[in-house]
């Protein structure tokens, strides 16, 4: 009867350890994914990152912040892949040697969004240049995001052709928020924003925003993924990471993307296959 009792204390104890091995090796196919806020504010995620995971068997945990603080967080083996877009910082992740295989995924553009009234007579305009423009000669309130992020730099680039400096400009706030936070500022305080036009689709009701300047070829606004470098992180989920780029442009992938179309509205376009 002992014999029987502790023979059952060594299968309880087996099973502990099968289940306590099995729990760790799921664990270790969660992959990281750091993303741009407009990719995760937009639903986009939502909506495709599920078919990945039935698909691979593969949990996805997205961390959503500005490109900047994505590819720093990816820099610092952090996270597994990225997801973001800043095309120039993306390629200088790259030559750097932290991230490898990046490609390009899709696409959207930038549009300024403001109040009804409309203080600065931007409403129909399709040159973003001259919209800023007219914003810093009427001191018209802008919010920025002020986070690194994608938009905030392509925002920056803005303001630095012009030769306008927005640093301490009465009529300039510089939030340090991510874009659905920012669209519910500036809809607060009847002011301009840049935004991408996914995030502003989702915030739009929200805000009583309207899309006051759009079209400009300056407001193209491509994503791009990368893998974090093994070399530099070996213990990271590269497989994981060159699953999730496979599949993203896979027919699977591409059709998922170019699916999402909330209110019948089409919000990212696939880049076109080469």
């Amino acid at each position: 009867m002992a014999r029987a009792f502790f023979g059952c204390g060594h299968w309880a104890t087996a099973i502990v350890l099968l289940l306590a091995f099995f729990s760790t090796h799921l664990a270790a196919r969660d992959l990281r994914l750091a993303t741009t806020t407009s990719t995760d504010n937009s639903g986009l995620l939502r909506a495709i990152l599920p078919q990945f995971e039935l698909q691979q068997g593969i949990r996805v945990q997205v961390i959503s912040v500005g490109t900047g603080k994505a590819l720093k967080l990816a820099e610092n083996g952090d996270v597994d892949v990225v997801l973001v877009h800043d095309r120039q910082a993306e390629e200088a992740f790259v030559a750097a040697g932290h991230g490898v295989n990046r490609r390009d995924v899709m696409y959207n553009d930038f549009v300024i969004v403001g109040p009804a009234s409309d203080p600065a007579a931007l409403r129909g305009g399709k040159e973003v240049l001259g919209a800023f423009r007219q914003i810093a000669a009427r001191q018209a309130r802008f919010v920025s995001r002020g986070d690194d992020s994608g938009t905030e730099r392509m925002e920056r680039s803005y303001w630095q052709q012009l030769g306008i400096a927005t640093k301490g400009a009465p009529w300039y706030v510089s939030a340090g928020l991510g874009m659905g936070e920012v669209l519910t500022m500036a809809g607060e305080m009847q002011a301009y924003t840049l935004t991408d036009r996914a995030t502003f689709a989702s915030y739009k009701t929200r805000t009583g925003l309207a899309i006051l300047v759009q079209g400009d070829p300056r407001m193209f606004n491509p994503y791009g993924v990368i893998a974090v470098n093994p070399k530099r992180y070996p213990e990271i989920n590269f497989a994981g990471a060159m699953a999730l780029i496979e599949w993203l442009g896979s027919a699977a992938g591409r059709s998922a993307i170019s699916a999402f179309r909330p209110n019948g509205e089409q919000l990212f376009f696939v880049t076109p296959a080469r």
